[in-house]
């Protein structure tokens, strides 16, 4: 079931994104005149799964989910019909209209897919406001995981700054030192001030792990809201509202620390060291073979007091716009990595299975429509990109055209087109091709 809450988000959200590309093409197409002889979701080799007639225009919707397309008369595209091109320039075609206006046709689904972004922000800020957690509010330090404690972390750091910037917002420090290839993190650490420098290589390995955001986690105490319907430390004794502290002789005043040594004693009896109503108590308990007590944890806004904006539609607007801007920057930095060969981030691009995998296996419209965002933006930057086959590659040859005045001839454009099919069909197995090999290597 999980999986195909997934699937069914990754399709909605793709559609949705090609339907709004592709009618920003449409749109400017229209706008001066140029006919739209198809206007599809989904790639339709062979055949369609629907379509039906209006105006000058076929709609449907094809049986391969690799994106959409719209089909402008005179233009040389995927589809690759020379037939056109082979009689005189009509006044309703493509080839016909002055550059600048072509220009605008081409650049139509990049702007649409900004303008997506920037009206699902404003929506989102309308709707549920901006919540996170202030990195000053981790009172009780940082947890670490290997990867952290190799580069100098330690459980109960206290994270101060990055590169001796402030990050207000807890959950963006990994975002910070991957982006901004960070030098030095600010810690407090037994009441002192400490520089901890980061690794050379840490980003590379940080950019691999499945979940890059992980190696660092909020540090909270475990005092109980709730048990499982079979819970052994219910049935142990263990109440509402307890604290548990330690286990056995070890103290364990953390909830990842009880966790962890919890499964030293799987299967065994163990003496759960708690406080209840200020007193101090030991509760027998037998732990069951997969290592868990069956008990709840209070969620993080019991321990934490988080940042909470509400906006109004005119600090929703320019909020949303700002939001959308930082998304671009963030993106065209992660672009970056891909050419540095230090970071080797290459080897963790990600086909469908990838993007399907970021959805959330429950549905979740917050994340749904942030993740819908996202990846608004990351396909406009990736289809400006000046490859042929792209929109970025048509920009790049009107852009030639209007400076030198020259334009390229219709069997040049046929050949670059072609190249940069074959350009994109070896990403797409590269990428696609990675997620099989770490299906593998699960």
């Amino acid at each position: 079931m999980e999986i195909l809450i997934k699937v069914i988000q990754f399709l909605l959200s793709l559609s949705i994104l090609v339907i709004i590309h592709e009618f920003g093409h449409f749109l400017a197409a229209k706008l001066f005149k140029t006919r739209v002889e198809k206007f599809y979701l989904f790639f339709n080799p062979w055949f369609s799964i629907f379509k039906f007639n209006y105006g000058e225009t076929e709609y449907g919707i094809g049986w391969l989910p690799l994106g959409g397309y719209v089909k402008i008369a005179g233009m040389i595209d995927e589809s690759m019909d020379k037939e056109q091109l082979k009689k005189p320039p009509q006044p309703w075609e493509f080839r016909s209209k002055p550059p600048w206006q072509r220009l605008i046709i081409m650049l139509g689904g990049v702007t649409m897919n900004i303008l997506l972004a920037i009206i699902i922000y404003i929506g989102m800020l309308l709707v549920w406001g901006d919540e996170y957690l202030p990195t000053s509010q981790v009172k009780y330090g940082i947890r670490v995981d290997s990867l952290a404690m190799e580069a100098g972390l330690r459980d109960g750091d206290k994270i101060i700054s990055i590169d001796n910037q402030q990050i207000e917002n807890f959950n963006k420090i990994p975002e910070k030192i991957i982006l901004d290839d960070a030098k030095t993190i600010q810690v407090e650490r037994n009441g002192q001030v400490i520089d901890v420098n980061i690794p050379e290589e840490f980003v590379s390995k940080l950019i691999k792990q499945k979940k890059s955001s992980a190696f660092i986690s909020v540090r909270i105490p475990f005092v109980v809201e709730k048990f499982t319907p079979k819970s052994a430390g219910k049935k142990a004794g263990i109440k509402v509202g307890d604290r548990i502290i330690g286990l056995n002789d070890k103290s364990t005043p953390y909830f990842y620390d009880f966790y962890t040594e919890l499964q030293k004693h799987k299967d065994e009896d163990v003496a759960v060291v708690l406080v209840r109503n200020g007193d101090t108590l030991k509760i027998n308990a037998k732990v069951p073979p997969e290592g868990k007590l069956g008990i709840y944890n209070k969620p993080l806004d019991n321990y934490f007091e988080f940042s909470k904006v509400k906006y109004s539609v005119g600090a929703a607007i320019p909020a949303g716009v700002v939001k959308a801007y930082k998304g671009v920057g963030n993106y065209l930095k992660q672009l970056k990595l891909l050419f540095n060969p230090k970071m080797k981030a290459y080897e963790s691009v990600g086909g469908f299975i990838t993007i399907g995998n970021i959805f959330p296996p429950t549905w979740d419209w917050h994340s749904f429509w942030s993740l819908t965002a996202f990846l608004s933006i990351m396909l406009a930057i990736l289809n400006v990109l000046p490859i042929p086959a792209l929109d970025g590659g048509h920009v790049m040859f009107l852009l030639y055209e209007i400076i030198t005045r020259r334009k390229p001839s219709d069997k040049f454009m046929e050949h670059a087109q072609i190249v940069g099919m074959v350009i994109l069909f070896a990403l797409l197995i590269f990428a696609n091709g990675n997620d099989i090999i770490k299906l593998f290597r699960k």
